[in-house]
């Protein structure tokens, strides 16, 4: 079987598959998201994207700047009150549940029964269809990803024989989505840092440690636990609320920046997106010809890894809090009120990174699993986008380009809600310097492999 190697997820070919001329790019990158807060400053200054007062929560109510406040939106968890977008969503459907744990049984069979080598089938369908696979299903069909998860099913039936359907201990609030980072952060360091991260006993290893943690703490801690700390469930919910068809898992085509600022605001949040955005940038810096032209322990790598995500997060807080007009309270607030802007700018990296990673090397995975049934022979790999670098370069610079116009928007409109008028526009500036920078930092990046 042609198995998929959990190499750096990169697309196929590099830097000298991009035909676009680098200062073009960037130029141009720099010029849309400029030309872009130029416009909204003018043409869009009353918030027109955030939850209305029946959905915005108790506390919503006018500040003195004229928006909502960030202390209004803190003490509505974020324009939706702590986890009230989760309980206004309507039970998992049955049917889902059956087929994600059929198809949980089905990867973790390759994984932990299949060859105890390289060409493992599982390890290529972790690395590739599970973790890149779960932005483009979360974009399709929304957190689809509540209603497949097997430890999530296992929970309920755990919770509806000792009938302690909330767990045995209440997840405390303060915790956030700490723990999910935490576990992010561990699942980037095994793919992009660890020695043996194509080794099947090091990711069975892994997998087993998730699988007991996720489980043990679902039965513990109750349905809360997932929604703030399993990382594939959470990096899933980040990601569903830019779909477009799907709202609260229920069909409803709509305009994802009215879902997105709904994203509920916890401690932690900063840090667990911070985490998905510093790792990609991460992961294209460590293909670099400077990067691997160098010898670098396991601990050096790993410290590089961290900063890159501190340095995402710190700049991000740095730039949130960069106004004035507001009490201290309330500038401590902003970071996780302004979060979910940063959203977009993962999924645009995801898709500029990982994009023939998904499409081609997931191809090759599919098969392998496949053929594990018996089925799939004859299937041929389709290497579409690696024959055709001028389409993929401009795929990967657009999606870079867009996902950063987009959290413009988004960070745009939040401010213009939580900002006072005086400083609506001022405010913002940081902001915008910072969005440039990742817009920058994110396109040579593209062309430094």
């Amino acid at each position: 079987m042609g198995a998929v190697l959990p190499l750096p997820m990169h697309g196929v070919g590099g830097s000298t598959d991009l035909p676009i001329p680098f200062l073009y790019a960037i130029v141009g990158a720099s010029w849309a998201l400029t030309i872009s807060f130029a416009v909204l400053a003018f043409a869009w200054k009353e918030p027109r994207l955030q939850p209305g007062p029946a959905t915005a929560g108790p506390g919503a109510a006018v500040s003195p700047g004229g928006g909502a406040g960030p202390g209004a939106a803190m003490s509505a968890g974020g324009g939706a009150g702590p986890g009230a977008a989760e309980n206004s969503e309507p039970p998992r459907r049955p049917w889902l549940a059956v087929l994600g744990l059929v198809l949980t049984v089905w990867f973790l069979g390759a994984l932990y029964l299949g060859p105890d080598d390289a060409t493992n089938p599982g390890i290529a369908a972790f690395y590739i269809l599970v973790w890149v696979g779960l932005v483009p299903l979360a974009l399709l069909a929304g957190h689809v990803w509540k209603d497949l998860s097997p430890w999530r099913s296992l929970q309920w039936l755990v919770g509806r024989a000792t009938g302690r359907p909330e767990g045995f201990v209440a997840y405390r609030e303060g915790w956030g989505y700490w723990p999910a980072a935490v576990g992010l952060f561990a699942f980037v360091w095994l793919e992009l840092v660890s020695p043996d991260a194509g080794d099947v006993t090091t990711v069975r290893t892994w997998v087993a440690g998730y699988v007991v943690v996720t489980v043990l703490g679902g039965v513990l801690l109750g349905p809360r636990w997932f929604d703030r700390a399993d990382p594939f469930d959470v990096y899933s919910a980040f990601v569903a609320r830019l779909a477009p068809l799907v709202r609260d898992r229920r069909f409803d085509p709509h305009n994802p920046l009215r879902s997105l600022p709904l994203l509920p605001v916890a401690p932690g949040l900063v840090a667990a997106i911070a985490v998905l955005l510093g790792s990609t940038a991460f992961d294209s810096f460590s293909a670099s010809e400077r990067w691997q032209s160098g010898s670098h322990s396991t601990l050096t790598a790993s410290l590089v890894l961290l900063l890159f995500c501190v340095v995402v997060a710190v700049a991000f807080v740095a730039a949130s809090v960069a106004t004035g007009g507001v009490t201290p309270r309330e500038r401590r607030a902003l970071p996780g009120l302004m979060a979910h802007s940063l959203v977009p700018i993962v999924v645009g990296y995801i898709f500029a990174h990982y994009l023939t990673y998904l499409l081609e090397r997931g191809q090759a995975a599919a098969i392998d699993l496949l053929q594990l049934l018996g089925v799939g022979n004859g299937l041929e790999v389709s290497y579409f986008l690696s024959e055709h670098p001028d389409v993929l370069a401009v795929y990967k610079v657009g999606f870079v380009v867009a996902g950063h116009v987009v959290a413009v928007v988004a960070a745009h409109d939040r401010a213009l809600a939580l900002l006072p008028r005086a400083h609506r526009l001022t405010g913002q500036l940081a902001m915008l310097v910072l969005m440039v920078g990742y817009t920058f930092t994110g396109i040579y990046l593209l062309f430094s492999v």
